[in-house]
């Protein structure tokens, strides 16, 4: 038995920075040095210097309004399995064919295509989209395949 391998039995808590000789930091000046700006206050993150000069982030322009916390990021469309029944059997399923057989609109060419499990899928299909967990295992009960997407 080597004492490097002994399972831990106590964990230290964090040093508290700046709370005076009980924070286990040490010293009157707890860690932080002996003077100057960084040990007397905090620096905010946007200084430069002189708190005259506009710095980097505040030269930016700023998000206001409703869309300030709006994520910009392309989602996929949704489509379930009970919507490609009306496809032939042993088609290739992808974004072509989906708007091909109207499935989907022609302006959905532009976006990525997910397919999701809800309903049945009747027919054996070649997948060459992304799908989920839940759709893949319907896909395999039903005969289908998942191919690469080109």
């Amino acid at each position: 038995m080597k004492i490097d391998k002994l399972p831990k039995t106590k964990t230290k808590s964090k040093k508290r920075v700046g709370r005076g000789y009980g924070s286990g930091k040490g010293g009157h000046t707890s860690g932080r040095g002996a003077k100057g700006q960084k040990a007397r206050s905090k620096v905010p993150l946007y200084f430069e210097g002189t708190p005259m000069r506009k710095s980097l982030i505040r030269r930016m322009p700023m998000l206001r309004g409703k869309l300030k916390q709006k994520s910009f990021k392309i989602k996929p469309l949704i489509l379930n399995l009970k919507h490609l029944n009306r496809l032939p059997k042993n088609t290739t399923v992808d974004l072509k064919n989906l708007i091909k057989y109207q499935i989907l609109p022609k302006e959905a060419k532009d976006f990525p295509v997910k397919i999701l499990g809800d309903g049945n899928l009747d027919k054996p299909l070649k997948f060459a989209l992304p799908v989920s967990k839940n759709a893949l295992k319907k896909i395999t009960k039903a005969g289908g395949k998942i191919i690469k997407a080109k």
